[in-house]
């Protein structure tokens, strides 16, 4: 046993010496920007090209490093920056949802149900909770496992239990979710941006993935629940720490108050959507008076967007958090100052996303990979487990969900599609690998705060301590998900509203 324990070990500190080797992310997509200019005057040398799948049209590869290369470097540059889609959608949810955040309704929320739980539901609870948590962002790691630690300790169970609950619903299980999140928007802007290399008109929505999300909070719960039930808890033991100081659950005055507000406010503003809808000739609707497609679901993130600022705002007036116009403007400002460092990733990706699809590399890469695949008989389910389980992978060296995206998107959503998936499957497998393994990875940049958490109840606690306390759970939430996308895959369900596993099955 202490041989596998010093192998693991080893293994570990491999890989976080290689990943500590890469650069950050911004650098990391300038180079791969350079290395697309390079690889396309390679492959024009070779006199390589490719025939379109959708107009048939021979296309050779485009010189980067030619005249006119230079030319659309030059001239493209703020065009592909501003025209990337994800960033008007991520930064149009943040100013909802980051109001939300700011003025204290989702830390009020989150902090009542935990702490509210009956006895009988607080495992379930907590991870609940976690997964949920993803609307805050980050602050949900932060937040929710020492609020599931002093939970568990004050009814008297291992507190380090509640902590890995809370933390594997925030950390592993967060691109699930009830409602639409920033995630969704950031993730089906890449997507989109990657599918015009085969059809333009196709459209990844933020609302593409969304029934397979509700599902899949359910599953994780109930998953996450009794493995930290039937496995952590015992594995633990009964804890026998000292007592430790409660943290302060101090809340905002009327805080109670403002949140039925935001309730009642968020419940009206969705029966006046839907009456709307329902009504003859709805302008809501689409041609023949269907909702998929829809201006509906066109236009679901300005919907979502407006439903956050005014639940945001019930809660903020109620409770004093917002008093003039000013303050609304303060907080979404400072929502928008956390994504600073996303703003300037963007550039350096919209880059290289461009450059791939100019060249025609993208194409090329989607054609022959898609041909290979075929030939070797490597489709349908063990291709996708085979690439969720690259993904996993990919996870112990690029932490960045939207810059490992960014990678991907490019070359497996084209190639994919090329077998006849649907862009927004591929996107499902992506998430939930992304997803399962972020906690086991020396290299997650929350991991330092878990271990401080841990060290509050475990002055021994260490990496090893950290990693066996996680590790489950990420091989738990990944088979979890494969069954489901199994069932998703065999009985022919939606991921979201007219999205199939197959693209021949999307409606249009």
């Amino acid at each position: 046993m202490e041989q596998k324990r010093g192998i693991f070990a080893r293994f570990l500190d491999v890989i976080e010496r290689v990943g500590n080797k890469l650069p950050d992310p911004f650098v990391l997509f300038v180079g791969l920007a350079f290395f697309m200019i390079l690889l396309s005057w390679v492959f024009s040398l070779a006199g390589a090209s490719v025939q379109h799948p959708g107009t048939g049209e021979e296309l050779a590869i485009r010189n980067l490093m030619s005249g006119e290369g230079l030319q659309f470097i030059l001239t493209s540059m703020l065009e592909n920056f501003t025209g990337f889609a994800p960033l008007g959608l991520v930064l149009a949810m943040m100013l909802g949802i980051g109001l939300a955040e700011k003025v204290g309704l989702l830390d009020y929320a989150i902090r009542k149900t935990i702490l509210k739980s009956p006895s009988f539901l607080l495992t379930y609870t907590v991870v609940f909770v976690g997964i949920m948590g993803n609307l805050a962002s980050d602050a949900a790691v932060v937040l929710i496992p020492p609020l599931g630690a002093l939970v568990f300790y004050k009814v008297g169970r291992h507190p380090l239990a509640g902590l890995a609950a809370g933390f594997a619903g925030a950390g592993a299980g967060f691109t699930a979710n009830l409602f639409i999140a920033g995630t969704d928007a950031l993730l089906a802007g890449i997507t989109t941006e990657a599918v015009a290399v085969i059809d333009d008109s196709i459209v990844v929505t933020p609302i593409d993935n969304w029934y397979f999300n509700i599902v899949s909070v359910f599953v994780l719960t109930v998953v996450g629940g009794l493995l930290t039930s039937k496995f952590i808890e015992p594995r633990l033991g009964k804890y026998k720490g000292e007592a430790i100081e409660e943290e302060s659950t101090e809340e905002l005055p009327r805080a109670k108050m403002g949140f039925f507000a935001a309730l009642i406010a968020g419940l009206l503003y969705w029966a006046l959507i839907f009456v709307v809808i329902m009504l003859p000739d709805s302008p809501l609707r689409g041609e023949g008076g269907t909702i998929i497609p829809s201006p509906f679901i066109d236009g679901i993130v300005p919907l979502i967007l407006i439903f956050f600022v005014i639940i945001g705002l019930a809660f903020g007036i109620v409770t004093g958090t917002v008093r003039s116009g000013k303050d609304v403007a303060d907080h979404m400002t400072e929502a928008i100052k956390e994504l600073a460092g996303y703003i300037v990733l963007v550039f350096a990706i919209a880059q290289f996303i461009a450059y791939f699809n100019w060249s025609n590399l993208g194409t090329w890469i989607a054609v022959n990979g898609a041909e290979f695949l075929q030939s070797v008989n490597f489709t349908g389910i063990p291709l996708i487990i085979g690439y969720i389980i690259f993904t996993g992978a990919m996870n112990f060296l690029i932490t960045s969900g939207s810059a490992k995206w960014a990678i991907e998107a490019p070359i497996f959503v084209p190639m994919f599609m090329q077998l006849g998936y649907d862009p927004a499957f591929t996107q499902v497998a992506y998430r939930v690998a992304d997803s399962s393994f972020n906690i086991v990875t020396p290299l997650f940049p929350y991991l330092v705060i878990i271990l401080a958490f841990m060290k509050r109840y475990d002055k021994n606690a260490s990496l090893g301590t950290y990693i066996s306390l996680m590790l489950p759970y990420s091989i738990a939430f990944i088979v979890a998900w494969i069954i489901l996308i199994m069932v998703f895959y065999y009985a022919g369900l939606p991921y979201g509203p007219g999205v199939y596993t197959f693209l021949e099955d999307r409606a249009q």
